[in-house]
């Protein structure tokens, strides 16, 4: 342990370490299970975004998914022509618009969860003993508790 590690036990530094490493192998694993039917990794994200978030400008599409205004156009675009979002004038501001999803982009959003979760959920059932699937939700609340903190 170094300074900053005092009055942390070394079991809450373990669980750390191993909630780290394995929320980000679990992420990545889910993200490539697809599931985007032919998007891009950036249209699939900025979909997830919309559907999370609500809508948005270009602008701001471009800030948070950290990418250059021309390429946030490119992915609207796309993403458009596929019948997933489309600009509205925004109400507070009529010179920008505002990107939103479509009732397809919706329906695609909440469909590609399901799959994952599907997967995660037989995943959990075909490894883990019922015993095991109850800590992990036990685990979860306490992530969860964590998180809002």
């Amino acid at each position: 342990m170094n300074d900053s590690d005092e009055g942390i036990s070394e079991a809450a530094l373990q669980a750390a370490n191993d909630v780290w490493v394995v929320v980000s192998r679990l992420r990545r694993r889910l993200t490539a299970l697809g599931g985007e039917g032919g998007l891009s990794p950036s249209q699939a994200s900025v979909l997830r975004r919309l559907g999370k978030d609500g809508p948005a400008s270009a602008s701001d599409l471009a800030v948070v998914e950290r990418v250059r205004p021309q390429s946030i156009a490119k992915i609207v675009t796309a993403l458009e022509e596929a019948g997933l979002v489309e600009r509205h004038p925004d109400p507070g501001d009529g010179r920008r618009q505002l990107v939103t999803l479509t009732a397809l982009g919706h329906e695609r959003r909440s469909g590609d969860r399901r799959a994952r979760e599907r997967w995660l959920a037989q995943a959990l059932q075909e490894r883990g003993t019922p015993e095991q699937v109850e800590a992990v939700i036990s685990a979860m609340a306490l992530l969860d508790e964590v998180a809002q903190s």
